[in-house]
């Protein structure tokens, strides 16, 4: 049976303020928890800003050594790319004057296809071999630690001395290999004086001297690729040279990206080899002047220090799209985990 009018009144009141005080309980439980997360927050950061200063004192030597080596001469070279310095003056400001002059005077554009051509020649064959020669020394025959060794030395000698070595091995006229020619009557010709072979014979000095040391990165990549794989394979009839496409270079893209980023960057930055065997000025024709010789005639022939830095920063950043290109290359295409 339905209660009087007054006492549905007296419930409809009391109702209400049930609700009102439930909201308010609410409201104050939910002002209490965004203080506690805003504390929280809070105290994170203060355990974070700690946790550095107790950290930074062991990274601050490489931290200070980056910063003093790396990263102010670098904003430094960038800043002088915009002045005009000779060091026996003080610098001006040229603005983009200096970019200007890189192309217009320096042969900015004629440098760069001349080290695009020795990485063209330096880097496929270079990389090519180094697979070759890990695949063939990666095997269980006596002698293997031997020849590794062997193909190593090279590398242990420093470019300079080499380029000494391989000047006197390539002269026209008491190098050894024209007098080998000269055995069978063949009159060989001049090897680092010719536009046409100074490069392909500099960059195969490169490759002599670094193979062996690309062959031990794809030496190390084939022995940490299971064995248990070849066997599968093997079992389903696979020839060996299907193992090696299918299963070895594929499982080898890490490796293969750390080499050819590396040797990218070197052969673009090659100097010492070059200057050894051609001089500062390149071949006839400047057929070898690449950026590095380009950036020394500049800078230290010329004392065009503002136009120097123009290059070197030009270098930096061909250098970098290279490199984020390959990287982007191998994304999808790297494997470094996989099952025993």
């Amino acid at each position: 049976m339905l209660g009087s009018l007054p006492d549905l009144h007296k419930g409809a009141a009391l109702g209400g303020k049930v609700a009102a005080t439930t909201s308010a309980v609410a409201r104050r439980e939910d002002s209490q928890g965004g203080k506690a997360q805003q504390v929280a927050a809070r105290s994170g950061r203060s355990n974070g800003w700690r946790a550095f200063a107790r950290g930074f004192p062991f990274i601050a030597p490489s931290f200070i050594g980056v910063m003093i080596f790396l990263v102010v001469p670098v904003v430094f070279v960038f800043v002088l790319s915009f002045l005009n310095w000779n060091l026996a003056s003080s610098p001006a400001w040229a603005g983009i004057q200096n970019w200007i002059n890189i192309f217009k005077f320096d042969g900015a554009a004629h440098s760069l296809k001349v080290t695009a051509y020795y990485v063209l020649l330096n880097i496929p064959l270079q990389t090519i071999l180094a697979i070759a020669l890990a695949v063939m020394l990666n095997r269980k025959r006596p002698g293997m630690g031997f020849f590794r060794v062997l193909f190593v030395a090279p590398y242990m000698s420093t470019p300079v001395a080499m380029g000494v070595i391989w000047l006197w091995v390539f002269d026209p006229q008491l190098g050894a290999i024209n007098h080998f020619l000269a055995l069978f009557g063949i009159h060989g010709p001049d090897w680092l004086g010719s536009s046409l072979l100074a490069m392909p014979v500099v960059a195969a000095v490169n490759i002599w001297q670094y193979l062996g040391f690309n062959m031990l990165f794809f030496y190390a990549g084939l022995q940490s690729i299971p064995k248990s794989l070849y066997e599968a394979a093997e079992i389903d009839g696979a020839s060996k040279w299907k193992q090696f496409w299918k299963i070895s270079l594929p499982l080898l893209n890490p490796t293969t990206l750390f080499v050819l980023v590396t040797d990218v960057i070197g052969s673009f930055q090659v100097f010492d080899t070059l200057y050894v065997l051609e001089g500062p000025s390149g071949a006839p024709g400047n057929s070898t002047e690449v950026m590095s010789l380009s950036i020394y005639n500049v800078g230290f022939v010329g004392t065009r220090f503002g136009e120097a830095a123009a290059l070197s920063i030009l270098l930096f950043a061909v250098i970098l799209l290279f490199s984020i290109g390959q990287f982007m290359f191998f994304r999808n295409r790297t494997t470094y985990e996989f099952g025993a």
